[in-house]
């Protein structure tokens, strides 16, 4: 099964091929350098560019995989949740080249994407699991029994992790985009220089990251004198303290042996590392994609949609974008 995959839910233009469980080309166009002088994506802005972007990169993908457009049975994109001018790039392609040749297409969930994206570095890796899903617009603590099967156990009432390391970052005048940013002025700071709270520790599997937030932003105005670099390193560790101890609570309460990490934030070097260290302790094993996989990628795509076709879950022409799609 040859499958053409395209993933364009906020500020990545990507394009990939698959064979069956395999990819064969993943290609990403990123506008980071265009978004960053708005300090954030400029949603408008970011459709444009996936219009420009789009065809050059299937190009590419179909070149690098040594496949033509008719060589392919199945199409997948994401349907949401993302940017809607965005998605809708992503699909209108899609739907018209199935249409063309004839072939089914398959709407695919970005979360679930990266949920799956662990099961492309790790093929041992089977359900049950527990995935810890963390991004700029998204952290979900997510029981999956089996294949297509999930749960949501918790999720942000607020700012997503992500989408909290981008406003201190521009609180810090760090840059953008934040995660990045926090991380390598974390580790030239002190975590243990500033007691930030952790928020809704003892409560449940739900987060919230504004508070958090704004502990930060009165610290810098209580402060006049201030190293940013303790205060990122500080910032940074309450967040990955939150995010580890819910996921491990979770995963106990579940009973699953198998921790999976998956989003753009699941780059961060401290999470990696403490989750590791932690899930070591308690008796876990987690996977963690590469860090290709963790950003916004059409191979993660590709396979979901694998997984889909081969239990005939395609979606119908009349497909439309979904913003908030759940998991």
């Amino acid at each position: 099964m040859k499958i053409l995959a395209i993933e364009t839910s906020c500020d990545e233009t990507a394009v990939a091929v698959g064979e069956g469980k395999a990819i064969l080309s993943n290609v990403v166009s990123s506008q980071i350098s265009i978004h960053r002088k708005y300090g954030g994506v400029v949603p408008e802005i970011a459709a444009r560019h996936h219009l420009k972007n789009i065809i050059p990169l299937l190009r590419i993908a179909l070149d690098e995989a040594k496949v033509s457009l008719e060589d392919v049975d199945v199409i997948g994109v994401t349907q949401g949740p993302g940017l809607v001018g965005a998605l809708l790039i992503g699909i209108s392609l899609a739907k018209s080249i199935a249409y063309t040749l004839g072939i089914p297409i398959v709407g695919v969930n970005h979360l679930q994407g990266h949920i799956y994206a662990n099961f492309i570095d790790n093929p041992e890796l089977t359900p049950p699991l527990l995935a810890l899903v963390v991004s700029g617009g998204h952290t979900e603590l997510v029981y999956q029994s089996d294949w297509g099967e999930f749960e949501v156990m918790g999720a942000t009432r607020d700012d997503a992790a992500g989408e909290a390391f981008d406003k201190v970052s521009r609180l810090l005048a760090l840059g953008y985009p934040g995660g990045p940013a926090i991380q390598e002025a974390a580790k030239k700071g002190d975590p243990n220089s500033i007691p930030f709270p952790r928020p809704l520790l003892d409560e449940g599997f739900d987060f919230s990251f504004s508070g958090l937030k704004t502990s930060v932003l009165y610290f810098t105005k209580e402060h006049k004198i201030y190293n940013r670099n303790d205060v990122a390193a500080s910032f940074q560790e309450a967040i990955v303290d939150v995010l580890v101890i819910k996921t491990i609570r979770a995963a106990k309460k579940k009973g699953v042996k198998r921790i999976a990490l998956a989003g753009g934030v699941a780059a961060n070097e401290r999470l990696r590392q403490k989750l590791e260290e932690v899930s070591k302790r308690e008796g876990f094993v987690l996977y963690k994609p590469s860090l290709s996989l963790c950003i916004d990628n059409a191979a993660m795509i590709a396979r979901v949609t694998y997984e889909k076709a081969l239990r005939g879950e395609f979606s119908s022409f009349d497909m439309n974008a979904v913003p908030n799609l759940d998991l």
